[in-house]
């Protein structure tokens, strides 16, 4: 992703279904300005992947999703995504977009253990990660508050081996 590529994130951090489920920090972020800052920060995180996800027939911009906190020393590190363009959700992206992540994750970035965690609500989110190969590992009990209620944030992780018996490798 580029510094010019923001604009869309304006619509998206303003619609509240978008974010139900997204980041803490989207909750909170109102302005172009506050948009903007976070997007250049975002850009230049250190032991994170930022990649935009993109239409294969229009090369519009529609969301992003990588990996943080990864470490070299633990071979690890969380996976994200988001999905802004509501006109492209339940048509299997979130599946897609997940696997090619696992796949840089344990290819080129050489990591063990990808984790995860996800709103118990978001049972669309659920099920791609399950798709993917994410496992459940526990639960964080009251961890996310929207709109005046708390919900708890379910733990997954996909291990390399357990990648390659799936026979994820290539997706």
């Amino acid at each position: 992703m580029h510094p010019e590529q923001v604009t869309p994130f304006y619509s998206w951090l303003q619609d509240p279904e978008v974010i139900e489920y997204s980041l803490s920090a989207f909750q909170q972020l109102k302005t172009t300005a506050q948009i903007d800052q976070w997007f250049a920060a975002t850009l230049v995180q250190a032991h994170t992947l930022n990649l935009g996800i993109y239409l294969a027939e229009t090369n519009a911009l529609i969301g992003y999703a990588g990996l943080t906190g990864i470490s070299t020393t633990n071979h690890a590190g969380e996976y994200f995504i988001f999905l802004g363009e509501k006109t492209q959700w339940g048509k299997g992206l979130g599946t897609a977009v997940t696997k090619q992540i696992l796949q840089l994750a344990f290819t080129e970035h050489q990591l063990n253990r990808v984790m995860l965690t996800v709103s118990e609500g978001n049972t669309g989110g659920l099920r791609a990660y399950a798709k993917a190969g994410f496992v459940v590992e526990g639960r964080l009990r009251e961890a996310a508050c929207r709109q005046g209620v708390f919900h708890d944030k379910i733990v997954m992780s996909v291990l390399k081996a357990d990648w390659q018996r799936l026979g994820l490798v290539g997706c």
